[in-house]
């Protein structure tokens, strides 16, 4: 049987947005330390005692992984991994 690291990815919070379509939205993009892959979360805050931790990174599964085309935006996100993963142990809330 498989570990659950080999059946999932590590990603590391590189953007975290609010949504202009939804009021109290937020989007946090996870990506890959190469910055070629992303997976996002969407989180609606509920209220002002709402206490999930969002954090510094998660596991996904690799087919809710989507491509990074853009390769500026590639880099931004690899540099943005690289700087969470040398500050923040994974389960670190952010």
């Amino acid at each position: 049987m498989e570990s659950e690291s080999e059946e999932t990815v590590q990603v590391w919070l590189v953007e975290r947005t609010y949504s202009d379509d939804e009021q109290n939205l937020i989007i946090l993009t996870y990506a890959t330390p190469d910055g070629s892959q992303y997976f996002r979360k969407e989180r609606a805050l509920t209220s002002y005692t709402d206490t999930r931790a969002t954090t510094a990174a998660v596991e996904a599964e690799p087919e809710n992984l989507g491509s990074v085309d853009d390769e500026q935006l590639q880099q931004r996100y690899a540099a943005e991994a690289e700087r969470m993963a040398d500050v923040h142990d994974p389960d670190d809330p952010i």
